[in-house]
């Protein structure tokens, strides 16, 4: 199978990449900059630009490409930036696929469980209507910006992920800006510092890293599962239970809370959005399409995520 990747070099498109080649899959990697190895191609979503020619005769695209959420401090500017990368850049994809003869068979389009806004204590699933908040618009803007690929009869999959396990990046191991400082989870907690965010009470709809790849690669070929589709665990937990798994794995205390006002205060805009929302999100689609997880207790996705 041929399969073009945008995001190639952030956590999750690594990780697919490396799974794809390993099982002999040719994979072309778009970049932003002029291609200097086998298998690039250039694009630039800012300008909705793309090199056809090096995406013909590919099978799928998986595009997994956008400014971090939770990287640097929520000014007017960088949201702008967070918007502009996920909605441009899927619709240059998407125009892109809707051109090209033979078309591919699938889009997977990277999205977020952001979709939801804040659910509270209430179980969601794939057909619960679009949240309030700005992230939650920005999901439903990134969501549309696939439909001219959609237009064209390629099956599409909108990928709304979670919090992913995994000791780089992602939400463990990723930095985000605090007052300028670039601060990881595991970093905090490694130094002994960690504990529950806020009240401790929120819901937390993870997935590992391991899962999250297998499901990616089940939906690429699973010819019959289109539109939005949950990437996590069907086992959400409270905060404090998150957090305390990601102590224990790491032999390190979780006991040191993090009011909501102090979050607030060094992080921003992001807190209500980002680690102090509550989000009990379900895999309905994936689990009725016969997906079978291998991570369901976060304790084990830890252990073998953070071993």
């Amino acid at each position: 199978m041929k399969v073009a990747v945008t995001g190639s070099n952030g956590l999750i498109g690594f990780a697919l990449v490396t799974s794809l080649v390993g099982d002999g899959h040719e994979v072309r990697r778009l970049v932003r900059r002029t291609p200097s190895a086998p298998g690039e191609v250039r694009w630039d979503p800012a300008a909705r630009t793309i090199d056809l020619d090096g995406l013909a005769g590919v099978d799928a695209v998986v595009h997994l490409a956008g400014a971090g959420v939770g990287d640097k401090r929520w000014t007017t500017t960088y949201k702008q930036e967070i918007r502009n990368s996920r909605v441009d850049g899927t619709a240059t994809i998407a125009k892109a696929i809707a051109a090209l003869d033979p078309k591919p068979r699938v889009l997977l389009a990277g999205s977020a469980i952001g979709y939801y806004g804040d659910t509270g204590d209430h179980e969601v699933d794939e057909s619960a209507p679009n949240g309030d908040g700005f992230f939650a618009e920005v999901v439903r803007d990134w969501e549309k910006a696939a439909r001219p690929a959609q237009d064209a009869g390629v099956r599409t999959v909108h990928l709304r992920t979670g919090v992913v396990m995994a000791d780089t990046g992602g939400s463990l191991g990723g930095k985000v800006s605090a007052l300028g400082v670039p601060v990881s989870v595991l970093g905090l907690f490694k130094a002994g510092i960690g504990g529950p965010l806020g009240s401790g009470k929120q819901w937390v709809s993870w997935i590992s890293l391991t899962d999250q790849i297998a499901a990616m690669r089940f939906l690429l070929d699973d010819d019959a599962v289109s539109g939005p589709v949950n990437l996590t665990a069907p086992r959400p937990v409270r905060n404090k239970e998150w957090v305390r798994a990601i102590g224990h794995a790491l032999h390190r205390p979780a006991v040191v809370p993090v009011p909501a006002f102090a979050l607030r205060g060094v992080i921003g805009e992001f807190a209500d959005e980002g680690p102090l929302v509550s989000q009990k999100v379900l895999p309905r689609r994936l689990e009725q399409a016969g997906f079978t997880f291998t991570h369901t207790d976060i304790d084990s996705a830890l252990a073998v995520e953070l071993g």
